[in-house]
């Protein structure tokens, strides 16, 4: 059986106090035990994830000419090409740049934000041959935000906090949704030794919410137990994971777990893949403290959201 549970949220929306305690407790648990769970009850509609799915592909689809102009290094808004991420080097480890592309775009800066900061907001680019993307992608970024802070409010129930206790540092929060295709091994040919589609490594922020495809060549996740493990998939879910800066938060008491997407396998040959991936971080200068016992067990240096993200950023960066 997998150690990723699913949790339905719609008792957290619509039941009693027993009932939200329940869903609360259930997640304390799958994060402690895994750092990754699947969610239904969620109320995004599936029509929502279809489009801006279709959307990208179209983008995807287009002559490299014609999405060059779009190109950025990682952490830029816009076309992510083929050879610029190899996140095998979060562990020290010189791997060959990650088999995917991508699109990436993210969080404005609004106008009640005092911070206001273009590095931490950058503008978005959206390409002018599929218009339909930026009506799909802002939608599903509206929606992925909403979902975003009510996990962070089941969060802060679970750990018996105060409601805002994460949320009141999102009122300005830097998101990025990352739409990455997983090109098929009949384009990218055999991968080199030590060559994933994205390469083992934790995410970096407080949560992490996935719309993704099933495939051969799919998400495995590191168990606690120290084993690769493929990650269970069901349509209607997505898969939620908390990354590094909530570990800190919470002391260690919830795991920022390992995960790695495979190499295309010559079982599938033409397995073409596109994810959805929305990282949600907090605002600029969120101070992040560890809980103290009994909640963590780990106490870390305090440190500021923008300057663990950035750091982390450029150490994934290829060149």
């Amino acid at each position: 059986m997998s150690s990723i549970p699913l949790v339905d949220l719609e008792p957290w929306f619509s039941g009693s106090p027993a009932d939200r305690a329940a869903v609360a407790a259930q997640i304390d648990r799958s994060l402690q035990v895994s750092g990754f769970l699947l969610v239904t009850g969620h109320g995004v509609p599936t029509d929502l994830r279809d489009r801006t799915r279709a959307a990208a592909r179209r983008f995807f689809a287009l002559p490299e000419a014609q999405k060059r102009p779009y190109a950025v290094p990682v952490g830029g808004r816009g076309w992510l090409a083929p050879g610029v991420e190899a996140n095998g080097y979060l562990e020290g480890v010189e791997s060959p740049p990650d088999l995917k592309e991508s699109y990436s775009v993210g969080s404005s800066v609004e106008a009640d934000d005092p911070a206001a900061d273009l590095d931490w907001h950058p503008a978005n680019v959206w390409p002018t041959g599929v218009p339909e993307l930026e009506a799909a992608a802002r939608e599903y970024m509206d929606r992925m935000r909403a979902l975003s802070d009510d996990l962070l409010t089941i969060f802060a129930a679970a750990l018996d906090l105060p409601a805002d206790h994460f949320t009141t540092h999102t009122r300005h929060p830097k998101y990025t949704l990352n739409i990455n295709r997983y090109p098929p091994l009949d384009e990218v040919g055999p991968p080199s030794d030590g060559q994933f589609r994205i390469g083992p490594h934790t995410d970096f922020g407080t949560v992490t919410v996935l719309d993704r495809e099933p495939g051969v060549g799919g998400l495995q996740v590191f168990t606690a137990d120290g084993e690769w493990e493929d990650a269970p998939y069901d349509p209607a879910a997505f898969t939620v994971n908390i990354g590094d800066l909530m570990a800190r938060w919470t002391g260690d008491r919830w795991r920022s777990t390992r995960h790695r997407v495979l190499p295309p396998q010559a079982s599938a040959p033409d397995e073409d893949l596109v994810s959805l991936v929305f990282f949600y971080v907090s605002d600029r200068d969120a101070r992040i403290a560890s809980l103290a016992p009994p909640i963590g067990s780990v106490e870390y240096p305090e440190i500021s959201a923008s300057q663990y993200l950035y750091e982390k950023i450029r150490a994934i960066s290829v060149g």
